[in-house]
């Protein structure tokens, strides 16, 4: 029931019929845009994802980082995009990322982790432009009800429907996503089949293709990017509580070198007292 449930928070996308086809299409975009600031390696990922998603739809970046509730549903409204991927950055050092359905949501929060471009990895795998992925999840997204969300969710961003006019009739390589430590890492595999010319057999192997990250998850709100919290994680620590702990504790590692100094000093002679004088020990 926990499934039916996730998949009923998070909807199904409506098939749009073709006149000029006979089989139906499913026209379903996703808007995956970020906001102004972030860096050189944030925008070549964004290039990447992009790449990586047939069904996507591009627009500049957004100078609002407030009103994301009112804004972005109708920038998704004027592309015609039901999905979308947006990503955030804050104080220039920490990355988030935005899931969500528009117009009734949910939404998912995420910050992005460890991330590393095609141009970094230089990984062999290699796949055709425009193909569709299949979606691997590990068992964990089908034991914990928030995870299903997640799944469901990711499901209807990351894959292309079948049938869509700017996808590729074929299948040839995989997203896999693991959930490891409270976090979601994501590869990217080409599928590599190698027929065996003797035994006629074909042997299928995965090779890396690039992007890498992690998304740890935040919260999930019932609406488009605003709403009730339907769920909350509660060991997720922000960056900048993190910054502020290892501040403090350089600054007692600090102190504490700093009085052995002062105490190696004394003992040796070089801090010690002045002896007094006739009038100092007089007029104390």
């Amino acid at each position: 029931m926990a499934g039916v449930e996730a998949q009923a928070m998070v909807g199904g996308v409506g098939v749009q019929g073709s006149r000029s086809r006979k089989t139906n299409t499913n026209k379903q975009k996703c808007l995956v845009f970020a906001s102004r600031g972030i860096s050189r390696q944030e925008r070549h990922f964004l290039m990447d994802l992009r790449e990586l998603l047939p069904h996507h739809k591009a627009e500049s970046k957004l100078d609002e980082k407030k009103r994301l509730a009112e804004v972005i549903p109708e920038l998704c409204y004027l592309r015609g995009c039901n999905t979308t991927i947006f990503f955030e950055n804050r104080k220039r050092k920490d990355f988030y990322m935005w899931i969500s359905q528009v117009p009734e949501g949910p939404s998912v929060k995420f910050l992005v982790q460890n991330l590393h471009t095609m141009d970094e990895l230089k990984m062999p795998g290699n796949c055709l432009k425009g193909s569709r992925p299949i979606l691997s999840f590990d068992k964990a997204f089908s034991e914990k009800p928030e995870l299903q969300v997640l799944r469901a969710l990711l499901t209807q961003t990351f894959g292309t429907p079948k049938n869509h006019p700017n996808s590729k009739p074929f299948i040839d390589h995989v997203f896999c996503f693991y959930y490891v430590n409270g976090r979601i890492a994501f590869r990217n595999y080409q599928i590599v089949e190698e027929k065996d010319k003797q035994t006629k057999q074909v042997d299928r192997s995965l090779l890396e293709i690039g992007p890498r990250f992690t998304m740890q998850p935040i919260r999930i709100l019932n609406g488009t990017f605003d709403g009730q919290t339907v769920w909350k994680n509660e060991d997720f620590v922000s960056p900048n509580a993190m910054r502020s702990q290892a501040k403090a504790k350089a600054a007692r590692y600090v102190e504490k070198k700093r009085a052995i100094r002062k105490r190696t000093a004394f003992v040796e002679g070089d801090g010690a007292a002045p002896e007094l004088s006739a009038v100092d020990k007089v007029f104390r």
